[in-house]
């Protein structure tokens, strides 16, 4: 028995998100299926991070136990021969038995794309959140020093989360333009669920002139979703990738 790590992008457009479930088309799902025909034993792939329905990935980490003798080094080839186009190893590895992408240290990145703009471009509209309204992105990255660092994020935790606290640590936080596209790039730590998103709608807020930047603190001792934007749509985010340490 040896356990194998993978590295995993997908274009989460036409999925229920990353986690199975009983009516609808997930990642977790197609993997497991699709691992389980090519080795020839039921496969159940465990995931870093539980990405929602549309939301995106360049580098969720998943691992799983299997008994074949094929190399853990050839498997992200073979698969790829098999997995639908949207979804692609980009490597795969033995790892430690005791490996487990979830509850090891680590630091995961996302990214929150806006492409803002006066009319939507068709090619974006799959990988970036249309925003019409001018945005600041002065103000918005002026807002993000607030949330850098360990604080109770209740105020940006999606309704339905069972978690024991709300604790969370952000390492680094950025906003930039690149002519029309407005990119929110996120770390850290451990993430709420929908929090990036919640953030994502808060800056958004921000930046088109409703609240001023020091909102943000307001919004962080708050702790209560109420005081926080809306939760952005999951189009825009992406999951870039997950450091171990």
């Amino acid at each position: 028995m040896k356990r194998v790590g993978m590295i995993i992008a997908y274009d989460g457009t036409n999925y229920c998100g990353w986690q199975i479930q009983p009516n609808g088309i997930t990642i977790q799902g197609v993997l497991n299926e699709t691992l389980s025909k090519l080795l020839g034993e039921k496969i159940e792939v465990k995931g870093a991070s539980r990405t929602d329905a549309g939301v995106h990935a360049l580098g969720n980490v998943a691992v799983f136990d299997t008994n074949a003798r094929m190399p853990a080094g050839k498997i992200s080839f073979a698969l790829n021969q098999f997995l639908p186009e949207d979804i692609r190893i980009q490597l795969s590895e033995e790892v430690e038995p005791d490996f487990h992408p979830r509850y090891c240290d680590s630091e995961k990145t996302y990214e929150y794309r806006i492409l803002n703009r006066t009319f939507p471009i068709p090619t974006e509209r799959l990988y970036s959140y249309f925003y019409h309204y001018a945005l600041d992105t002065e103000k918005m990255r002026e807002a993000t020093s607030y949330l850098i660092g360990q604080h109770d994020f209740a105020s940006f935790c999606g309704a339905g989360a069972q978690v024991k606290s709300t604790v969370r640590t952000i390492t680094a936080m950025s906003v930039e333009r690149d002519g029309d596209m407005v990119t929110i790039r996120v770390s850290g730590t451990g993430f709420l669920y929908n929090m990036v998103r919640i953030i994502a709608g808060t800056l958004i807020e921000i930046g088109n002139g409703q609240y001023p930047p020091e909102r943000m603190k307001d919004i962080l001792d708050a702790k209560d979703r109420a005081y926080a934007g809306p939760t952005a749509p999951a189009h825009g985010l992406t999951l870039i990738g997950i450091r171990y340490e």
